[in-house]
C-alpha cells in the first residue's frame, strides 16, 4: 500500500514537473515576442538564436550550472566546482517523515531551474537583436548558463551570502530577470546602437517590428508560462496551506500583469496620444516581473497596484533609455531590469520579513556581478571574433548572412 508520504512526493514531483513544463513554454513566448519586434529581414536569425540559446542553456547547466548554483556551503561567497547533477531521492528518504524527508524529486527541482536559466538568456536575444554576429551570442550564452547566472544563483536560492541576510526574492525579479537584462545591458553597449536608429543631431527614429500579431501571441504565451514561473516556486501543493498558497500567487500574477497593461496603455495615450500596442505589450510583461519577487504576500488589489507601478515605469524607462541612446529593440533591458528592480524594491511593502536596505544591497550584488562578469566576457569575445555583423550584413539582414535563408521569402522556386 503506498504510504502518503509517497503520494504527496509523486503529487508535488508531477506539479513541479507541470510547472517546469508551463515555464519552458516561455522560450515559446520569447521567440515570437522578439520575432515581432524585429524588422523581417532578421526573423529567421533571432528564431535560431531562441532555440539554440535553450539548447545551450539546458546542456550547460546540466554540465557545470546547477552543480555551482546549488552545492556550495550556507552563507558562502565562493560556489563549489563540479559536474552533473548529483543523485536521486531515495523511497526510504521520502518515507523517513520530519522536515528534512524530501517533498519532490531532485531530477524535477532540476528541470524547473534550468528553464529558469533559460530565461534569463532569452531576455539577452532581444536585446542585441538586429546587429549581433550569432555564433558570438551562442558563446556569451555558453558562459552566462554556466558559469555567471548559477554564481549569484548559489548567493541566493543555492543558500549562499545574501540568503543568509534575509535577502527576498519568491521567484527571481531580481536573480532571474534583472540579471538577464544586466548582461543584455553589458552586450548593448559594446555592441552599439543600430545602423539609423539614431541622428547625428541626437533625433531618434523608430524602427517599427515587423509582426505585432506575432508580438502580441508571444506576450499572452508568456503571460500563461508566468504562473508555471511564479506557482511552481511555491514548490509544493500537496496540502491545504500550500494549495492556497498556489491559487492566491497565480491570482496575484493575473491581477499584476493585468494592472501593467491597463497603466502602460493609459500612459502612452496620455504621453504620445496614442494607444500604443508595443508599450502596453511590454506593460503586461512588466507588471508580471514586478509581482514575480512577491507573488504570494500582497492582496490582489495590492498585486494589481504593484503591477501597475511597473506598467508605468516600463514606458518611462524605454523613453529614458532612447534619449541615452541605449537602443534595445524589444525594451527587454526596461521590462526585466528596471522593473525588476522596482520588484525587489516592492517585497517589504507587503513581506514583513524583507527589509529595505536587504533588498538593495542584494539587488546591487546581483547588478554588479552580471554586468561586470557579462562585460567582461562580451570585450573578450569582441577581441577574438567580434560580436557585430559588418554594415553591409546588417543593411540586408542577418537572416540572409548569418543563417542563409529569410523567414518571409517573397517567392519560391519549386523545381519540376
Amino acid at each position: 500500500m503506498i504510504e502518503l508520504a509517497e503520494l504527496s512526493y509523486a503529487l508535488d514531483t508531477f506539479y513541479f514537473l507541470i510547472c517546469g513544463i508551463l515555464v519552458m513554454w516561455m522560450a515559446a513566448g520569447f521567440s515570437m515576442l522578439e520575432a515581432g519586434l524585429v524588422r523581417s529581414k532578421n526573423t529567421a536569425e533571432i528564431l535560431t538564436k531562441n532555440i539554440a540559446l535553450f539548447a545551450i542553456a539546458c546542456t550547460m547547466y546540466l554540465l557545470l550550472g546547477y552543480t555551482i548554483m546549488y552545492s556550495g556551503s550556507a552563507g558562502g561567497f565562493l560556489p563549489n566546482l563540479g559536474f552533473l547533477i548529483g543523485g536521486e531521492n531515495s523511497v526510504d528518504a521520502v518515507t523517513a517523515g520530519g522536515d528534512d524527508a524530501p517533498y519532490y524529486s531532485m531530477r524535477a527541482d532540476f528541470f524547473f531551474q534550468v528553464v529558469f536559466v533559460a530565461t534569463a538568456m532569452s531576455i539577452i536575444s532581444g536585446a542585441v537583436a538586429e546587429r549581433m554576429k550569432l555564433w558570438a551570442f551562442l558563446a556569451f550564452a555558453v558562459v552566462m548558463t554556466g558559469v555567471i547566472y548559477p554564481v549569484s544563483g548559489y548567493w541566493t536560492w543555492g543558500e549562499g551570502w545574501l540568503d543568509a541576510m534575509g535577502f527576498s526574492d519568491f521567484a527571481g525579479s531580481g536573480i532571474v530577470h534583472m540579471a538577464g537584462a544586466s548582461a543584455a545591458l553589458a552586450g548593448v553597449l559594446v555592441l552599439g546602437p543600430r545602423k539609423g536608429k539614431y541622428g547625428k543631431d541626437g533625433s531618434i527614429h523608430a524602427i517599427p517590428g515587423a509582426n505585432l500579431p506575432l508580438a502580441t501571441l508571444g506576450t499572452f504565451i508568456l503571460w500563461m508560462g508566468w504562473f508555471g514561473f511564479n506557482g511552481g516556486s511555491e514548490l509544493k501543493l500537496s496540502d491545504v496551506a500550500s494549495a492556497n498558497n498556489v491559487a492566491q500567487v497565480l491570482v496575484n500574477t493575473n491581477a499584476a500583469a493585468a494592472g501593467g497593461v491597463l497603466t502602460a496603455l493609459i500612459l502612452a495615450k496620455v504621453w504620445f496620444r496614442k494607444a500604443d500596442l508595443t508599450m502596453a505589450l511590454n506593460g503586461a510583461l512588466a507588471g508580471l516581473v514586478a509581482i514575480t519577487a512577491e507573488p504570494l504576500a500582497p492582496t490582489a488589489l495590492g498585486a494589481t497596484l504593484i503591477g501597475a507601478v511597473g506598467g508605468a515605469i516600463v514606458v518611462a524607462s524605454i523613453v529614458g533609455l532612447d534619449k541615452l541612446k541605449i537602443d534595445d529593440p524589444v525594451g527587454a533591458i526596461s521590462v526585466h531590469g528596471v522593473v525588476g528592480i522596482w520588484g525587489l524594491l516592492a517585497v517589504p511593502l507587503t513581506n514583513a520579513d524583507a527589509a529595505f536596505g536587504t533588498q538593495i544591497i542584494g539587488g546591487l550584488a546581483i547588478f554588479a556581478w552580471v554586468f561586470a562578469a557579462s562585460l567582461v566576457v562580451w570585450l573578450i569575445l569582441k577581441a577574438v571574433m567580434g560580436i557585430r555583423v559588418s554594415e553591409e550584413e546588417e543593411y540586408e539582414g542577418v537572416d540572409l548572412a548569418e543563417c542563409g535563408l529569410e523567414a518571409y521569402p517573397e517567392f519560391s522556386v519549386a523545381n519540376k
